[in-house]
């Protein structure tokens, strides 16, 4: 179906796009690398907004930056205490002006199910950029874009994942998008931070293999990607059960001199604490570059949905 299989869709879960979809997006990005730090003209008059509820530095500046390259504009917020819903607006209402105001709207908020909500109210395309626990499809697919770039391709890699796999939106994304691929999981966590049952049964329903470990060691060796999570305070509904795993594991020069001379680390950032500065400075450290890609991936994903012609 090729881009026109994108044109002013939703973008609500990975899950709604095909691996062909994905892969017309992978390709689209790489040609939008060339024009990451320069100007195109292809959206002149198209009209983004963006609706923060929740913070983000990464994926509400990427998707601006994204926006402003290709040659539209930009409207929003984040956070709601300058917008109508500090008065006591309703999100649906608040959804209807955005609506009228743009072309393709793009959310964050902590509920989850709150951009598939928006995206059944608006006329415009709806971007979900992050709702509660559930789906951020858009740091997947930059996950999977950047592994692609690094190896050429995504099947056959071992991909290790460490962290909050409980709560990490992020995580439950990732794992949904590498579905499409063949690929072995090894999934690295504390206890309480094992994969919730419904990512358990989706992984068994898709025939996925994969393990669980508390202990990275086990499998570092084996890994083609490190991706790193951090252990998301804001995610815990019991403070105190945040306290008992806070600061389990740290991505150390230790651990990485027992990895593949070619394994790569990613990270969806922010970090806290879980990967040593001293990682930085090692050709295993992608994060950054990974970070960077967005530009160019959210800069493909707006050209397909908004029907940019280049």
């Amino acid at each position: 179906m090729g881009s026109l299989g994108w044109l002013g869709r939703d973008v609500i879960t990975v899950l709604d796009f095909t691996r062909e979809d994905l892969e017309v997006l992978f390709t689209e990005a790489l040609n939008m690398e060339k024009y990451a730090k320069s100007r195109l003209n292809i959206l002149n008059g198209k009209v983004l907004a963006l609706a923060f509820f929740e913070p983000s530095t990464r994926t509400r500046l990427s998707f601006e930056t994204a926006m402003l390259r290709l040659g539209g504009s930009v409207i929003g917020f984040s956070g709601v205490e300058a917008t109508s819903m500090a008065k006591g607006e309703n999100l649906a209402d608040t959804i209807r002006m955005l609506d009228a105001y743009a072309d393709a709207i793009v959310i964050r908020h902590s509920i989850e199910g709150a951009a598939k909500f928006a995206a059944e109210i608006a006329a415009s395309p709806v971007i979900n950029a992050g709702d509660g626990s559930q789906n951020h499809p858009t740091q997947a697919m930059l996950d999977l874009y950047t592994i692609w770039r690094e190896f050429g391709t995504i099947d056959g890699l071992s991909i290790g994942i460490l962290g909050d796999l409980r709560y990490a939106r992020v995580v439950n994304s990732l794992i949904q998008a590498l579905s499409y691929y063949r690929v072995r999981l090894h999934l690295i966590s504390p206890e309480p931070l094992k994969p919730r049952r419904e990512l358990i049964e989706f992984m068994n329903s898709r025939g996925m293999v994969y393990d669980w470990t508390d202990d990275p060691y086990r499998v570092i060796n084996d890994v083609d990607v490190l991706y790193v999570v951090r252990i998301q305070r804001e995610r815990f509904p019991d403070p105190m059960e945040y306290e008992r795993v806070r600061g389990t594991y740290k991505v150390d020069l230790k651990l990485i001199e027992k990895a593949k001379p070619q394994m790569v680390i990613l990270h969806p950032l922010p970090r806290v604490d879980e990967i040593d500065f001293a990682v930085d400075n090692t050709h295993h450290a992608k994060y950054f570059k990974q970070a960077s890609l967005g530009v160019p991936l959210r800069m493909a994903l707006l050209k397909l949905v908004l029907g940019g012609e280049s």
